[in-house]
C-alpha cells in the first residue's frame, strides 16, 4: 500500500514529454508509451501528454494534452481554440510585453509562462497566468542552482502564482546522473522531483529540502509527509497540488516510477 500523503503528492504529477530530449522519441513510440502507461497500475501518477503545437493534430483525441507554443504562434493558437479551453498551453516570455501579449491572447485559458526573470511574476499574477521553471537540461550548465529554484518557489508563492516544472526531474531525489542516454553522456547533479515539490510544500525549509540526497530524511504516512521531523499534512499537500505546484514534464515516466519502487515508497 502506498501512503496517502505520497499518493496525494504524486497524483497526476508527471506530464509525459517523451517527444522531447533526451528521449526524443518518434510520435508513434511516444503515443504508444502513453497509451500503455494509462493502462498500468501507476496510471494515477500520469499527467498530460506534452506536445509541440504543430504536432498536436497527430495525438489521439482522447489524450489530455499540454501544448507548447512559441510566443509568436501563441495568438493564432489561442484564437483557433486548439483542443479546447481546458487544454493548458505552455509558452516562453522574455519580458513584460511578452506576458501582456500572452495574457491578451489567452483570454482566460490556463497558460504556463516559462520565465527566467522573476520580476515577470507580477505581470503573470495580474493576468491570472501560471509560471514554469526549467529545472534541467542536456548539459551541466543547464541545471539551475538550488538557490535559484528555491527563489523561484518563494517568489511564486508570494505572488500567488501556480507553477509547473520541466526538464531534468527524472529521479525522486537529488542525485548525480548522466544527463542523456548516450554512452558518453555528461553527468550532473540533477534535482529530484520529490525535493522540488516537498520544498514547495515546506518553503521555510525549501533550500535544505532541495539539497537533500538521503532518502532516510523523508517519510510518508496516511496523515502527513515528513522531512527531518518537519511535517506537511496530506490535506495541505492536496491543496498545494491543486492550487500551487501542479506538475512536472519528464521525457520518461518509467524512470520516476522505477526509482520510487526501488526506494520502497510504492509497490
Amino acid at each position: 500500500m502506498i501512503a496517502k500523503s505520497l499518493r496525494t503528492l504524486l497524483d497526476g504529477l508527471i506530464d509525459y514529454a517523451g517527444l522531447f530530449p533526451p528521449a526524443a522519441l518518434s510520435m508513434q513510440d511516444a503515443v504508444r508509451n502513453y497509451a500503455r502507461y494509462r493502462e498500468q497500475p501507476y496510471a494515477w501518477a500520469l499527467g498530460r501528454f506534452v506536445v509541440p503545437a504543430e504536432r498536436a493534430h497527430e495525438v489521439p483525441s482522447d489524450f489530455p494534452l499540454s501544448v507548447l507554443w512559441s510566443a509568436a504562434a501563441a495568438a493564432a493558437a489561442f484564437e483557433s481554440g486548439g483542443r479546447g479551453r481546458r487544454t493548458p498551453y505552455e509558452v516562453k516570455a522574455a519580458n513584460v510585453d511578452d506576458v501582456e501579449r500572452i495574457a491578451t491572447d489567452a483570454d482566460g485559458r490556463t497558460v504556463y509562462v516559462e520565465i527566467t526573470d522573476l520580476t515577470l511574476l507580477d505581470a503573470i499574477a495580474r493576468h491570472g497566468l501560471r509560471a514554469k521553471i526549467r529545472t534541467g537540461g542536456l548539459t551541466p550548465d543547464a541545471l539551475p542552482p538550488v538557490g535559484n529554484v528555491a527563489e523561484f518557489l518563494r517568489a511564486c508563492k508570494a505572488a500567488g502564482v501556480a507553477f509547473k516544472a520541466t526538464a531534468g526531474l527524472h529521479h525522486p531525489l537529488r542525485c548525480v546522473k548522466p544527463l542523456t542516454y548516450e554512452a558518453d553522456a555528461p553527468t550532473g547533479t540533477m534535482h529530484g522531483f520529490l525535493n522540488v515539490f516537498l520544498a514547495a510544500a515546506m518553503l521555510e525549509h525549501g533550500d535544505d529540502i532541495l539539497r537533500e540526497e538521503d532518502a532516510r530524511a523523508f517519510a510518508f504516512d496516511d496523515e502527513a509527509a515528513w522531512w527531518h521531523g518537519h511535517r506537511v499534512t496530506t490535506d495541505e499537500l492536496r491543496i498545494m497540488r491543486r492550487d500551487f505546484a501542479t506538475s512536472f514534464g519528464s521525457c520518461s515516466f518509467e524512470e520516476p516510477i522505477s526509482d520510487l519502487r526501488a526506494l520502497g515508497w510504492i509497490e
